[in-house]
């Protein structure tokens, strides 16, 4: 408790140095662009409900988000994050070294990584070992070496598949979709190679690397954080696919349709029930130190937590998260309402 006090005081001493009377009055906010249509949406409640200004929520991606969030403690710095992957060692140790030594992780729902493509494509139904074959930088040579990926259509892959050019785009390495796209889907298909199982344990290092790399000479393409710029390209390219969160898809379901994994669509069930092979949880991370010195920063935490939020009826919900269960959903609640501070794992 003393520790915690100890931060929040910094934090006004600092504000104060500056000549700022008071804190900021809004709630600075980066992170996932999974996340960010969530976080939007409780922000756009929470001005109404209190009539406080709404707070500022900037799509940086779930790693610049983390860089931005740990880069210190007051009114410059972010109050809270959003991630579509848990925080890594390397981030907690950043936010420690820059005084961010309080926070609290809560998960707030799950969320499938969708492919999808134009309502005016044929339908497509990919194995994540097809998925990797396409869209890696390099594949087994058969000899015990690699190549550069040579498939330039879907047919290359395999013939039952369209014969037209292998087109996806997909988001940076920075973001959180990226990292759990390659850990859920390239990994996954990567592992059902032959000689991979082998190679994992003869080499690990070179089996992640090999799994984990995108191709880069045309077929995916980075195409930033913006996943609504992805939305206009597959409209205007209907061979093309994209790779984003369901949210996307679900508030773009007259534009998109989408891709099957392993013979499974994304939906509210697949996704809760696990049996959808690329879901995923989603989090935010809050600075304690700020939550008495950022005004409306603990009712805003509050109505992110509440039933209408995050519930099975919530209107979270209704633009494409999945709900947590309800004994999950009331601890995640509890740990964000008394700031329970992030252990490492």
């Amino acid at each position: 408790m003393k520790k915690y006090l100890g931060s929040c005081a910094l934090v006004a001493i600092m504000m104060a140095t500056a000549g700022v009377a008071v804190a900021r009055d809004q709630i600075k906010i980066v992170g996932s662009s999974t996340v960010f249509p969530y976080t939007q949406a409780v922000s756009e409640e929470f001005s109404t409900k209190t009539g406080k200004p709404a707070p500022v929520v900037e799509s940086t991606g779930t790693g610049g988000g983390f860089k931005a969030f740990c880069g210190g403690v007051g009114e410059e710095h972010a109050d809270i994050t959003g991630a579509s992957r848990a925080i890594k060692s390397s981030e907690v140790e950043l936010c420690a070294k820059n005084g961010v030594d309080n926070i609290t992780e809560a998960m707030i729902g799950y969320d499938g990584l969708s492919i999808a493509h134009a309502r005016s494509a044929p339908d497509m139904n990919l194995t994540e070992e097809q998925i990797f074959k396409a869209l890696a930088a390099e594949l087994p040579d058969g000899k015990g070496g690699f190549v550069a990926n040579p498939n330039k259509k879907w047919s290359d892959v395999d013939a039952s598949l369209p014969a037209f050019d292998i087109v996806a785009f997909g988001p940076p390495p920075t973001s959180g979709t990226r990292d759990a796209f390659v850990e859920l889907v390239m990994h996954d298909g990567c592992s059902k190679l032959e000689g991979m199982a082998d190679l994992k344990k003869a080499d690990e290092k070179k089996w992640t690397e090999v799994c984990s790399r995108m191709r880069q000479d045309g077929p995916f393409v980075e195409a930033g954080e913006n996943d609504n710029l992805i939305v206009q390209r597959l409209e205007a390219d209907a061979n093309a696919v994209g790779i984003f969160g369901y949210s996307f898809l679900y508030e773009n379901e007259d534009k998109l349709k989408a891709v099957s994994v392993n013979g499974i669509a994304p939906t509210f069930d697949t996704i809760a029930d696990g049996s959808y092979p690329v879901a995923r949880p989603l989090f935010i991370y809050i600075k304690n130190a700020h939550r008495d010195v950022i005004p409306g920063m603990k009712e805003f935490l509050e109505e992110y937590v509440s039933d209408a939020a995050l519930g099975p009826d919530g209107y979270l919900a209704e633009r494409g998260l999945t709900p947590l269960a309800d004994d999950l959903r009331a601890k995640v609640a509890e740990a964000v309402t008394s700031a329970t501070k992030y252990v490492a794992k």
